[in-house]
């Protein structure tokens, strides 16, 4: 039984699981265009202000398109089955190197032990709050690329672990490791990148452009959405509690939270609504005065001073 259930009615958990071609085509070529977008507006004007905001602007979409996968692992990004599997795979998991399949194995284990020590995601979260030299060192692991780089050879080192081999590996690996066919879509996918790059500008785009965004302001975004969701919240069972909605202005959902990805705490209510509809589901909690028992953050500069308000301890 989804959590939801209640505090909706099933006609209203209904209505607002009604998935659509239509919006995810558009949300897939939303993405796709943003990032094309920000990639000619540096070509046609190139500085390093444009450099800068296409490596933003990207990176925000790069974590749009595992926002979009993991609509697909739900499959709540399309309503035709084969459309979501398709798109999930190769229009948005293979780009950034990730398998769908994986991911929703992974995700919906996440799903079942919420903020317990069987939920996968449990690493991210537990260390939160920490103090503020914590939060800095990471945050700057991530923009500088350290952490991109360490991940990029993770995968690798678990791939070779993976062949032939599956007992005993961890959900977590096999969410993280690509080999045969899935690196074989995300070497397919980035050729495709670089042609398209090429067309651009020349070869040099797709490194600076794709994957240097990739291993830096993708991975800052991404840790800070995972501390918005999870971090810092209480432990336990109630799902008004143990996940946080983020009540994002317009520059937030740009460089940091797109297509709704900020309205967790909803999306665990009842996970199969699509992200276009979590506004509307979280209209409806507050119609129903539930909001004040949610835990809210009013922007992620709250989340962050949240997740880092551990007292720095004191010298020896």
């Amino acid at each position: 039984m989804t959590p939801g259930t209640a505090f909706l009615t099933r006609e209203e958990i209904r209505s607002l699981s009604t998935r659509s071609d239509l919006w995810g085509a558009a949300l897939v070529l939303h993405c796709w265009g943003v990032i094309l977008t920000a990639a000619g507006v540096f070509v046609w004007c190139p500085n390093v202000a444009t450099f800068l905001l296409a490596l933003m602007v990207i990176g925000s979409r790069q974590l749009g398109l595992a926002i979009l996968m993991h609509e697909a692992a739900h499959n709540a990004l399309f309503r035709t089955r084969w459309l979501n599997e398709f798109a999930g795979n190769w229009l948005c998991g293979a780009p950034i190197l990730a398998d769908l399949a994986a991911y929703r194995h992974y995700h919906l284990m996440h799903h079942r032990h919420t903020q317990t020590d069987k939920d996968p995601d449990l690493r991210l979260s537990k260390p939160f709050p920490t103090t503020r030299a914590s939060l800095r060192r990471k945050l700057v692991r991530d923009i500088t690329g350290q952490t991109g780089i360490k991940q990029r050879a993770a995968q690798i080192m678990f791939a070779f672990r993976l062949v032939g081999e599956t007992e005993g590996v961890s959900s977590q690996d096999l969410a993280q490791a690509f080999g045969g066919p899935v690196l074989s879509r995300a070497l397919v996918a980035n050729l495709v990148l670089f042609a398209v790059f090429w067309a651009l500008g020349g070869g040099w785009l797709w490194p600076a452009l794709w994957l240097l965004p990739l291993l830096t302001w993708f991975q800052l975004v991404l840790r800070i959405r995972n501390i918005a969701e999870h971090g810092a919240v209480e432990a336990g069972d109630d799902p008004l509690r143990n996940t946080r909605t983020t009540l994002a202005g317009p520059l937030e959902r740009m460089f940091l939270a797109p297509y709704w990805v900020n309205y967790h705490l909803e999306h665990h209510l009842v996970m199969h609504v699509p992200a276009h509809n979590l506004p509307r589901l979280h209209a409806l909690l507050r119609q129903k005065g539930i909001a004040t028992r949610m835990t809210l953050a009013r922007g992620y500069a709250q989340v962050l001073r949240d997740a880092s308000s551990r007292p720095e301890r004191p010298a020896a």
